[in-house]
């Protein structure tokens, strides 16, 4: 299975991504209204500046307080993202997530954003293809 099979199946291709100067205030309530756990960061909603997630906003009040929430996306945010392709694996996309300890992998096509892909998505695809499997073994069997 393949990263563009998770694409499709999730219906909506949409991704959530704020600007940079935004402040952490709006961050959290776009993280609240949307009822998301990360947001790409993009001055133009193609290109990757960074990614911001929930963890992110936790370390922020545990490193500065309160105060916090008056500062910019860009200074909570991580520059460095992971990203994945539509025709990447599904297994290997998992593992990457698991080694670099991350939730959420922006998928690219030639370097633009074609959607986002969380590690609720690759579990849910792996259990559904697991079931599938188990229940093409027990038809077998029964057969």
């Amino acid at each position: 299975m393949r990263i563009e099979d998770v694409i499709r199946t999730k219906g909506s291709t949409e991704v959530v991504t704020i600007a940079p100067d935004a402040t952490v205030t709006d961050l959290v309530n776009l993280l609240a209204e949307r009822n998301i756990g990360a947001v790409v960061v993009s001055v133009d909603g193609v290109h990757i500046d960074g990614i911001v997630s929930e963890r992110d906003v936790v370390r922020g009040l545990a490193q500065h307080g309160g105060g916090i929430v008056d500062q910019t996306v860009r200074q909570l945010m991580t520059s460095e993202v992971y990203t994945v392709e539509p025709d990447s694996l599904l297994e290997d996309t998992a593992q990457s997530m698991t080694v670099h300890r991350i939730r959420h992998m922006p998928v690219l096509v030639n370097g633009q954003m074609v959607g986002l892909v969380s590690i609720g998505d690759v579990v849910k695809h792996r259990i559904d293809q697991l079931t599938d499997e188990r229940d093409h073994l027990i038809g077998y069997l029964h057969s």
